[in-house]
Order: structure tokens, then sequence, then C-alpha cells
């Protein structure tokens, strides 16, 4: 009799192997996100559909968005694997689809065609509540009337866990965010950091496979989003989820993903880790749009072919690329033509020959210099370190001479705009 009543009821230390036990299960779940062909259109309103009719039928471009007959395309031809625990960020201008992308794969919009797959399993009509995903949107979406302690607790109350557990999630969750102290506070309490803070709490005690973060920095001002991209990585390395994080901010994509995906106007452009898309960037739009200050860009350069070796003229200047960029050009067999060369500014060299250029502006940034310069009628900014300048005259009107390694140029097709290495 006595041994039924043990195990009917577990003693205490049965109660914390089982919850390790579900701790390790946990950590051992997979959470590997496929999206295929995805496609998202929001159909025309009745009367716009009306006049759509009116008009021959086709496509037209419309503030950079494909228009069909069937409505506006807002995502397409969207094809990503995620790996299980891998931190993918999707970055992009206001508008290239990103946010519509994280939204369908939270369920809070409706795939019009392709497919996502977590673990495997379909989830096109699967509800949100039931694809174990959390996600923290960018304006908090913290209930004002609750304290942080309760805010944090209602996802795990509306699964009508145990107070025991629910007390332990927020307690650990509070703790690894750093925000204990404030548990009893209400929202209009804290400030943005802490807020936020709170919302992340939320989302990671309910022990998500997928964890969406949709442009969670954008409200904070530029200290905080330092600070709060340092915790993020700090939580990425100590729970075990998926990350899928949308932002506009270049800056958080290349320090926050282990691979980016640079969106515009509904496409990929391209997808790689942070080195991959600043040290070989797919076409001119990733080029331009990866990187601070952006690359610079000389237009009327042109690629020439001597032989088996080859050279490029950047404003005058010729110089032949290397044995590496000549092998990449010579297995596509390119042959001479007109190109837009890009330069990083950081890649450029001041020195007492090269190309003329006159300073326009000069910002001081602390260890280094922006130089802001003219040549031949085109502007090119150059970062240089301070003490490369103290025997140069950089006042406004001042002449400089200026080169850069023929390693490090990029060389872009005029009419295409694809990197041709």
């Amino acid at each position: 009799m006595e041994t039924c009543r043990k195990a009917a009821h577990p003693t205490a230390d049965g109660r914390e192997a089982s919850r390790a036990e579900a701790a390790k299960l946990r950590s051992e779940a997979m959470a590997e996100v496929q999206l295929k062909n995805i496609k998202k259109i929001y159909p025309h309103a009745p009367g716009e559909a009306k006049k759509k009719k009116k008009k021959p039928a086709g496509e037209e471009k419309k503030i950079n968005l494909q228009i069909t007959d069937e409505g506006v395309v807002a995502v397409q031809e969207f094809n990503l694997d995620i790996k299980d625990k891998e931190f993918i960020v999707l970055v992009g201008p206001s508008g290239c689809g990103k946010s519509t992308t994280l939204r369908m794969v939270a369920g809070l919009e409706e795939i019009t065609s392709g497919e996502l797959l977590i673990d495997g399993e379909l989830m096109n009509d699967v509800a949100p509540k039931d694809r174990d995903i959390a996600m923290v949107f960018q304006s908090y979406a913290l209930y004002p009337h609750m304290t942080v302690r309760e805010n944090m607790e209602f996802p795990l109350k509306l699964r009508k866990m145990k107070p025991e557990e629910i007390k332990q999630r927020v307690d650990h969750a509070a703790e690894t965010l750093g925000i204990t102290q404030y548990l009893d506070r209400k929202p209009k309490a804290l400030s943005g950091g802490q807020r936020q803070r709170v919302a992340i709490g939320r989302a990671i005690v309910r022990e998500p496979k997928v964890l969406l973060m949709d442009e969670p920095l954008s409200n904070l001002d530029a200290k905080l989003r330092n600070q709060m991209r340092a915790e993020i990585i700090k939580l990425r390395q100590q729970i075990n989820t998926t990350f899928i994080y949308v932002t506009h901010d270049q800056v958080e994509a290349m320090t926050l993903g282990d691979r980016i995906v640079i969106m515009r106007d509904g496409y990929i452009q391209q997808i790689g880790t942070p080195q991959e898309v600043f040290g070989h960037p797919k076409n001119l739009f990733v080029a331009g749009f990866i990187g601070t200050p952006q690359m610079n860009f000389f237009s009327g350069s042109k690629l020439i072919r001597e032989g088996d070796g080859y050279a490029v003229e950047v404003l005058g200047h010729r110089v032949s690329l290397t044995a590496e960029q000549n092998a990449a050009l010579a297995a596509k067999n390119v042959d001479s033509r007109d190109i837009i060369a890009g330069v990083r500014p950081v890649h450029i060299t001041l020195g007492d020959a090269g190309i003329e250029a006159a300073i326009d502006v000069s910002e001081m940034m602390g260890s280094e210099m922006h130089l802001h310069m003219t040549a031949l009628g085109q502007d090119i900014v150059a970062v240089v370190p301070t003490t490369e300048l103290e025997s140069k005259d950089v006042s406004r009107g001042s002449k400089v001479f200026f080169t850069f390694q023929p390693k490090l140029v990029h060389l872009f097709d005029k009419d295409s705009e694809e990197n041709l290495i």
C-alpha cells in the first residue's frame, strides 16, 4: 500500500528529475524552418479591381511593388532553409517584404502560395498558437494594466501551466534579462530598453522552437540599441531556439546574424554570412546597402581584357587585376565592357600619386576621418585613420591623391548590375 502511494505521489526529487528531463527534451528539440517558393499577394479592393479590369492585361510597377491582375505582390519566390538554432536576419529597406515574410511564418498573414515547414511539418494552415513560436514586436505590445511579472506570466497561464512552473520560468527569464528588480512594476514605470527586455522575456518564457523578432530595437536611441544588441547576442547563447530577426538596420544585421537575407521589392537579393555579403556582394544593390559609409561607385569605368589578363580603368587611372580576379573573369569568359567599379571607403588610401581629388568635407569620427571628396565630377568618401593624416592638409578645397588595391575593387556589369566576379 505504501509503495502504491509513493508511485502515485512522486517525491520532490522525482519532480525535479522530471523537470530536468523535460528541459533536456526541449534542448534536444529541432527547429528547422523551410520556406519554399513563398508568395504573398494582397488582393485588390473591390473598387480597385474594377479599375484594373479596364486596363490592359499584364503587370506594372508602382512604388517598387509588382502590381498584377490578382493584386499587389509583396513577397515572391522566397526560398530559405533555416538550420536548427540558427540566427537568421532579414534585412532591407522599408517595403521590401521582410516583415510580411516574418508575419507569414508567425501565421499572422496568410500564405498566398508556397510551403512553410517547421521540423518537416507543413504549417500553412496551422493556427499561430499551435506553431510553437513566439514573436517580439516593434511596439513592445505590453499590457499596461499588468505588472511585469503578470505580463510575462500571461502566455503561460493561457496554457494552464502549474503556478510553480510559471514562477520558475518567469524568475529564470527575468534573471537572464536583468529585469528581476522590475517584476512588480508596470510598463509605464520602465524605460524603452527595459520594456523591450520585458517583451523579450514574455516571449522566451514559452520556450518556443522559433523566436521571431520584428525590428525590436527601432524605437530605442543609439546607445540603448548598442546595449540591446549585446543583450540579444548573450540571450542567443543562453536559450536553445531558432531566431528569425527583421531589421532595416544593416549594422544590426551584420552584428547579430549567422546569415543575412537581403531583400528588395519582395525578392531575395543575396543570402550569406556577414563576411560574404560584405566581401562579395552579389549585385550593385547589395554592395550599396551593406556597409557604412556606403561603397563608392565609379560610373564610366571600363573592364579591359588584355590577352590572358584584365585591367580596370577608373577615372582615367588604370590598374591590372590580380591573378585570382583574372582567373574568375576568364572562367566566365568575360569580355571588355563598360562597368561600374565599386570600392569601399575603408579601402581607399591617400598617397603622393594616383587619382587627384578635392576635399569637400572632413568629418572627425574619433580615431578615423571621413573625407568627402570630388574627382572628375564624382563624389567619393574615404575613411582614413587620423594617424595617417598628421602631415596632410585635409581642409576644404585642398588637393589629395588616392588609390586602391586591385584586389579590393568590385566590378559590376553596367546593364545587369550583377557582380562579374
